[in-house]
């Protein structure tokens, strides 16, 4: 079985990253070196962001 493709781009991983303040440990470990909560974190931010996104586009119609 293949890996999966991830959803985020890599640059807005590391804009969230940057974001939620672990991007250091990104830099020094890469990817791997995150932590689950942080991964968890990062996906929740995500979705905070599309929530927000789709509100909006809805207000504008």
């Amino acid at each position: 079985m293949g890996r999966k493709r991830g959803v985020m781009s890599p640059e807005f991983k590391e804009e969230l990253a940057k974001e939620l303040g672990f991007y250091d440990t990104v830099q020094k470990e890469g990817w791997g070196g995150i932590k689950a909560r942080e991964a968890g974190s990062m996906t929740k931010r995500a979705i905070e962001m599309a929530e927000a996104y789709l509100a909006k586009e809805k207000n504008n119609r």
